[in-house]
């Protein structure tokens, strides 16, 4: 629910209010320490989550953290068998640890809006945006980090001279063709962390404006409102997160793969 201050400043001033990150520094070198922070903690939580399910794992009956954990790896395990057509121990850990990640990234929209923007005003942080996803420089890092491992892998599997064959050979195998294969590679390999990013945050950041729209209307719509929104949202919030985590897996077998 917006505050009477927030009201007061009009909607535009709420909404730009909410999506100004708590940053430091100046121009390329501005760090958003919220996205940071929330960031560490979400990736903190799996990471114990998963620890914890992995202590207390039983041959008997499991309980229902582990039952959780094992129903979630071999979700992200069927996806890699259907998608991954190479060889590698890390691409599993890898998918789960997306899709997890990325997932706890969006839940983090489904809280009230104001809740924990007003809990850190009384603690004296002017701004603060909990969504990690809907903060573009958090969804580049990620694609970024896939896309490196897209060009490691490629290096790694076909070695440097298949690869720059496939570059400047792939799709035409001519010579006179070699300038318009480097462009067309060129623009595929930029595509794919640019896709990556700005799928996950538009969708975020469309969803996160909405939730701040009727925090705006009066207090008899927003229930009505809002509960139906946060369903369809956590349709939204996973299905985002599993994109991300199978548009991975698939760059990574294309990088295993040799025209």
């Amino acid at each position: 629910m917006a505050t009477e201050a927030h009201v007061a400043e009009g909607a535009t001033g709420y909404i730009i209010h909410h999506l100004t990150p708590l940053s430091v520094g100046e121009g390329f070198w501005t760090l958003h320490l919220d996205t940071l922070f929330f960031s560490a903690v979400l990736g903190s939580l799996f990471v114990w989550f998963f620890k914890k399910a992995a202590e207390s794992a039983s041959p008997g009956v499991p309980g229902l953290a582990q039952n959780f954990a094992e129903m979630l790896v071999e979700f992200v395990d069927r996806q890699v068998k259907d998608s991954f057509h190479g060889h590698s121990k890390v691409i599993a850990p890898l998918a789960l640890t997306i899709f997890c990640w990325v997932f706890l990234f969006n839940f983090m929209d489904l809280f009230p809006v104001d809740i924990l923007p007003s809990v850190g005003s009384v603690m004296g942080i002017p701004y603060l945006r909990v969504v990690p996803s809907t903060d573009l420089n958090a969804t580049f890092a990620l694609s970024l980090s896939v896309f490196c491992l897209i060009i490691f892998y490629n290096l790694k599997i076909k070695g440097v001279w298949r690869f720059s064959k496939e570059l400047l050979l792939h799709p035409f195998n001519h010579w006179l063709a070699i300038p318009f294969n480097i462009i067309l590679n060129f623009v595929e390999y930029l595509a794919k962390p640019i896709s990556l990013a700005l799928r996950l945050f538009g969708n975020l950041y469309a969803g996160e404006l909405i939730f701040m729209l009727i925090a705006l209307l009066p207090c008899y719509l927003q229930p009505v409102l809002s509960f139906p929104w946060a369903i369809f949202h956590i349709l939204i919030i996973t299905l985002q997160a599993f994109i991300f985590m199978v548009l991975t897996i698939v760059y990574l077998s294309m990088a295993h793969e040799y025209h």
